[in-house]
């Protein structure tokens, strides 16, 4: 059981805050097809609550402490973020049931789990640097993968005659679409960023400037994997299930680089 402490009961607020704004928003739900300025305004305040959380679990211990928790929560809070400024340009109502969600769980992760060591050379600049893009492409590539999945699933339904609630939901297909490739654009010019800052910053501290490991592979794989999905898009008007299968594939190559290995050691195997 968790001792009750002030940061015990904002991380509660917080992730009650996540998941009771998550069923507003769920397709079908009150808060779901809403237009005016109110959807807009109200996860910007648990999203305060968990920037505090996150500051504080990340740089509260001196140096920058990443770990599986914190990492799923920094993607969650930067998810929520991009969502909450573009929601101001697009109507998402019925997707952001699903963002909040996730930062709902991601905050429920972090508090349960114990406090990762500081990251060596996490005070370097150029590690910072690093981090601020690593994680900023994290989000907007998170956001494509939940974008093709909806899209997937409103593919599915499309030509029934009455689709189910989830569905019906959610915006336009083309409005899917335009926001998925736009993250995708977004995100692929971070992660060339972000595999760059890599370089200088292995080259500063190892010596070298690619070291070959699981990070360095998948990293690629999935760089590759996205551009080749940019090409297609330009070239071949690639869109639909291979635009699908393309994201999701990319993603998968992104998780494996680093969450889903925090995941096995931390988690699993307890390292």
């Amino acid at each position: 059981m968790l001792p009750i402490t002030p940061d015990t009961l904002i991380y509660a607020v917080c992730a009650l805050a996540y998941l009771g704004l998550a069923y507003w928003f769920w397709p079908g739900q009150s808060g779901c097809c809403r237009t005016d300025w109110l959807p807009r305004v109200l996860p910007v305040f648990p999203l305060l609550l968990h920037l505090y959380l996150l500051n504080d679990g990340v740089f509260g211990g001196g140096g920058v402490r990443l770990g599986f928790s914190t990492s799923i929560s920094a993607v969650a809070a930067l998810t929520v973020l991009t969502y909450a400024g573009a929601a101001w340009r697009y109507h998402l109502g019925g997707v952001q049931g699903f963002v909040l969600a996730f930062a709902g769980l991601a905050v429920v992760i972090e508090a349960i789990s114990p406090l990762p060591q500081p990251a060596a050379h996490s005070a370097m600049p150029v590690f910072k640097l690093h981090l601020a893009m690593a994680f900023s492409a994290y989000s907007l590539f998170t956001i494509a993968a939940l974008h093709a999945g909806l899209i997937a699933l409103a593919q599915k339904h499309l030509h029934k005659a009455v689709p189910p609630t989830l569905v019906v939901g959610l915006p336009p297909l083309l409005t899917l679409e335009k926001f998925l490739f736009r993250m995708i654009q977004i995100g692929f010019l971070l992660l060339s960023l972000t595999l760059l800052t890599g370089v200088l910053f292995s080259e500063e501290i190892f010596g070298k400037a690619m070291p070959f490991n699981h990070k360095t592979v998948f990293g690629i794989a999935s760089w590759l994997i996205y551009g080749a999905l940019l090409l297609g898009r330009q070239v071949y008007g690639w869109r639909g299930r291979t635009a699908i299968y393309w994201t999701l594939s990319g993603f998968a190559s992104l998780v494996l680089a680093y969450v889903g290995v925090k995941f096995v050691l931390e988690v699993l195997l307890g390292r």
